[in-house]
């Protein structure tokens, strides 16, 4: 079996390759590929291979472009953050979600359902038409966070949350009033749950609200440099392949 893996994340990719291997060592992974454009050009370059593990959001932005590309006529199996009951009305189908942290025992589970329905030969729904369905679903982001305080808690609005960085293992938020907040959220869980509409994550480090930009400025190669209102310190580098995503965001 050859299986395409499609990952932003290098230790997320990594960590796929072993548990495949664990899983049947005779699985091949023909590429590795992290963004939108690199997906579009193995694909245009290669034979299709018999599967694809797909993580949704990458690096220059959503992989539901992928698909407006070029056909992709294998099965894929998509990682993601979604909630769960969106995953829940599509298990049936040939097309399964794997919630992150991925886990083994879920991955295998995924590759006996694939291999099942390839013996079958059992046609699945069209991948465009659950693409479709997950980006149109109505999506309930975070509004507050409750914060240990003293001998209780404190609410914090997401509102007031101008960035949020992640520094030594620990995720913080920077409120508008300038201090800072610990959460247990990962920037992942995080980059899902706040309203895209209002935050953009700039990199594995950082995520930003709209209002707390100050100022943008080329870099080199290609690059972004983006300056905080409340953190002028703090210059939050954006790569090449997310700066046409997130021009496009404060573009609207």
């Amino acid at each position: 079996m050859e299986i395409l893996i499609v990952e932003d994340e290098a230790l997320n990719a990594t960590r796929l390759q072993r548990m495949l291997q664990e899983i049947n060592p005779d699985i091949r992974i023909p590429g590795v590929c992290e963004s939108i454009t690199e997906t579009v050009d193995w694909i245009r370059s290669h034979p299709l291979p018999d599967l694809v593990l797909m993580d949704i959001r990458l690096a220059d932005g959503l992989s539901f472009e992928i698909f407006e590309q070029v056909e992709i006529g294998c099965p894929v199996i998509f990682t993601t953050a979604y909630d769960e009951y969106a995953i829940r009305a599509f298990k049936v189908n040939s097309i399964d979600y794997l919630m992150k942290p991925i886990v083994q025992e879920d991955l295998s589970a995924a590759l006996r359902k694939f291999e099942s329905l390839r013996q079958q030969k059992v046609v699945s729904e069209p991948v465009k038409d659950i693409l479709r369905y997950l980006e149109k679903k109505e999506t309930i982001y975070r509004s507050r966070f409750l914060i240990p305080y003293k001998d209780g808690y404190r609410t914090v609005s997401a509102a007031d949350v101008e960035f949020v960085v992640y520094d030594y293992g620990i995720t913080h938020l920077a409120l508008s009033d300038k201090t800072t907040v610990t959460v247990l959220q990962t920037m992942d869980e995080l980059e899902e749950q706040l309203d895209p509409a209002q935050f953009f994550r700039a990199n594995r480090q950082y995520i930003i609200h709209i209002n707390s930009i100050e100022g943008i400025h080329n870099y080199f190669n290609g690059k972004l440099k983006v300056k905080l209102r409340t953190s002028p310190q703090s210059e939050v580098i954006i790569s090449k392949e997310k700066a046409r995503l997130f021009k496009n965001w404060l573009d609207r």
